[in-house]
């Protein structure tokens, strides 16, 4: 019964990151603007790995995989959004026409 319970949880979860990485592949695709595919993939990074992490470690054999999939979220929750805001300023630096674009507020 227990078996049961942690493999339908695990598939649940699998399938719900599966899900959240699809829909922001999708609007990478989408969106026309540099700035709001960066979001879309930053979110959709961060939040379908840590769905998909989760239910992986539901059917994990030990403890220590469980402790490197936690390790693995916490270095993706630290590392994606630097990386977006970085790539983001870039952007905002080089582009010349961004006013023609996006509304900038100064």
């Amino acid at each position: 019964m227990l078996d049961w319970l942690r493999f339908i949880l695990t598939a649940v979860l699998l399938v719900g990151g599966i899900t959240v990485m699809c829909i922001s592949m999708y609007g990478v695709y989408r969106f026309k603007f540099v700035l709001n595919r960066m979001h879309v993939a930053a979110m959709g990074d961060t939040m379908g790995l840590f769905i998909t992490l989760l239910g992986l470690s539901f059917s994990a054999p030990d403890f220590t995989t469980v402790i490197k999939f936690f390790l693995i979220v916490c270095f993706l929750w630290i590392a994606s959004p630097v990386a977006s805001h970085l790539i983001a300023r870039l952007e905002v630096t080089l582009n010349d026409h961004l006013e023609d674009e996006m509304e900038v507020l100064k």
